[in-house]
């Protein structure tokens, strides 16, 4: 399995991993919000609001580190089937999405990005300096769970083919 390769930019974390399988295979999956936690380390449970996930759509998160559980709240900001898959959480204005390109050989580029368009909370830094040992270890922590939510991903797509 090829590692996945990620990188930190400012406040901007991203990693990316090619992964053997169309890109309308591989949004089929990341725009299920429900099934994150079967890839990401962080997530323990996804409940999504209303419909089907779409443009607008709001959803709940239960994540965790170690014994330390906490709630965010989410609203799909971008949502281009095949392309580019994007979510705000709303507790402290991240911005996280998956970009699928096509490779030339049928395959798809995934980038997986953690952006601070609007900085991050004032209350997010606190408990984060507080709870998880500051942005320092925590932005390392987040980096390390991208690679492998990337990993599972392509491990979980290229088995069932």
């Amino acid at each position: 399995m090829t590692n996945a390769a990620a990188s930190a930019t400012g406040t901007e974390l991203k990693a990316t991993i090619t992964i053997d399988a169309s890109p309308a295979q591989v949004w089929a999956l990341v725009a299920d919000v429900k099934r994150m936690s079967e890839w990401s380390d962080q997530v323990v449970k996804s409940f999504v609001l209303g419909g089907p996930v779409r443009l607008g759509t709001r959803f709940f998160n239960i994540n965790h580190q170690g014994w330390k559980h906490w709630p965010t709240n989410a609203k799909v900001i971008r949502f281009t089937p095949h392309s580019d898959f994007a979510f705000t959480v709303l507790e402290n204005n991240t911005v996280w999405s998956f970009q699928l390109e096509p490779t030339a050989d049928g395959g798809t580029l995934v980038t997986h990005r953690r952006e601070t368009p609007r900085g991050i909370s004032a209350l997010s830094k606190a408990l984060t300096k507080v709870a998880f040992g500051g942005q320092e270890p925590f932005t390392a922590e987040l980096l390390d769970g991208m690679s492998t939510t990337l990993e599972r991903l392509k491990a979980d797509i290229e088995s069932s083919r």
